[in-house]
């Protein structure tokens, strides 16, 4: 079975000054996976920069990506949860949890997201009480 996370992609717990440093720690954990270039964490900022706090998808999670480009060298993802939430400016509050999502096509992390997905209502299902549902929603 080919795991969608790997265990050294992710970061439990991290300091960051503010969300470009979040998005850089993020980002640098798929550099050192060698599935970046340095350059598309810029991306991912300037996006930010120029849309706004779109990649703040809900409460407390945001997903650091930009699109396509040369400094994707294959796809990836990598989480990591911040030592304190960050605020990106956004309506849905302080971040806690980042998803950074590279990817060499503009269709693949439909796949990767739907994949997420999928395992959360897998978890969801198994659930044998209300407060094991609660637990997945809670964050830290």
């Amino acid at each position: 079975m080919v795991s969608m996370l790997e265990e050294s992609h992710v970061q439990i717990h991290v300091h960051a000054d503010d969300w470009e440093d979040a998005i850089r720690k993020a980002g640098n954990v798929l550099v050192a996976a060698g599935s970046i270039d340095a350059s598309y964490i810029e991306h991912m900022i300037q996006s930010v920069k120029t849309l706004g706090p779109y990649i703040v998808i809900m409460p407390g999670f945001a997903l650091a990506h930009a699109a396509p480009c040369e400094a994707v060298k294959k796809s990836d993802i990598a989480l990591i949860t911040l030592d304190h939430p960050i605020d990106f400016g956004s309506e849905n509050g302080p971040v806690s949890v980042i998803l950074c999502l590279a990817c060499t096509d503009s269709s693949s992390h439909l796949d990767r997201l739907s994949q997420i997905a999928e395992l959360l209502i897998e978890q969801i299902a198994s659930a044998q009480t209300p407060d094991d549902v609660v637990r997945l929603f809670q964050t830290a």
